[in-house]
């Protein structure tokens, strides 16, 4: 009787002139996983006009071009996939040591989807108060930075990533996610740059991500979710 291969991970990181993060992250990912774990590393560029891309080839990710739209490169990321376990990383979050492992462990046990938990590179009491929920398993505590992993079969069950979506795309898949499955969070913490909160006010864009998503619990659609966003977030 053959036994079946054992499971690889597919790393997809979506990016749009990043020539700032790229490098750094690929090298962290190299330095803190193991090779016969990491299928591959899949850098989706939505078309940057810096050196985002050739950095990346460098470091010897599989860069695919894509439409522009965070939804639209992770489909196409997981489209190209080879991996039994799709990873889905921001280019400015940073996973645990050997991270390969923890998620491979927990889909053996049978989790085909979940996140680990949060912490922001900054010394910011609110955002310290604010990560600490992303360990409470509930959809209100989710977020994209918090990365997702999720076997490839089930993720071509869910359809995907909705690409009518250009912000709250990663919540909108985990909302559906936890109506399928029970959903996993990881025992162990990302690292997440702080960078749109300082760049924003970090009440201020705490508060406009609290009203997308209440916008969204009351049934606005991602129109008008994108266009809250680009009168009070977007610069």
């Amino acid at each position: 009787m053959k036994q079946s291969k054992p499971l690889t991970i597919s790393v997809i990181i979506p990016v749009l002139n990043e020539e700032a993060y790229i490098g750094t992250l690929l090298s962290y990912i190299q330095e803190n996983s193991s090779a016969k774990h990491i299928k591959e590393i899949i850098v989706v560029d939505g078309g940057s006009t810096d050196a985002t891309a050739a950095i990346a080839s460098d470091y010897g990710a599989r860069v695919i071009t894509s439409s522009k739209g965070r939804a639209k490169q992770l489909n196409t990321g997981a489209k190209h996939a080879q991996g039994g376990v799709l990873y889905f990383l921001h280019v400015d979050t940073f996973p645990p040591k050997d991270f390969d492992q923890t998620i491979l462990s927990a889909v053996n046990e049978g989790h085909k989807a979940g996140c680990f938990q949060m912490k922001f590179d900054s010394k910011s009491r609110f955002l310290r108060f604010f990560a600490w929920f992303t360990k409470v398993n509930h959809t209100l505590c989710r977020g994209g930075d918090q990365s997702l992993f999720i076997t490839r079969a089930f993720f071509q069950a869910t359809g995907g990533y909705n690409e009518a979506y250009q912000i709250f795309e990663d919540n909108e898949l985990i909302i559906r996610i936890y109506k399928m499955t029970p959903f996993k969070i990881l025992p162990r913490y990302v690292q997440t740059s702080a960078r749109r909160y300082e760049k924003n006010g970090v009440v201020r864009l705490q508060y406009h991500f609290g009203v997308i998503h209440f916008k969204n619990c009351i049934g606005a659609g991602p129109e008008q979710l994108y266009a809250y966003y680009k009168r009070h977030v977007w610069s």
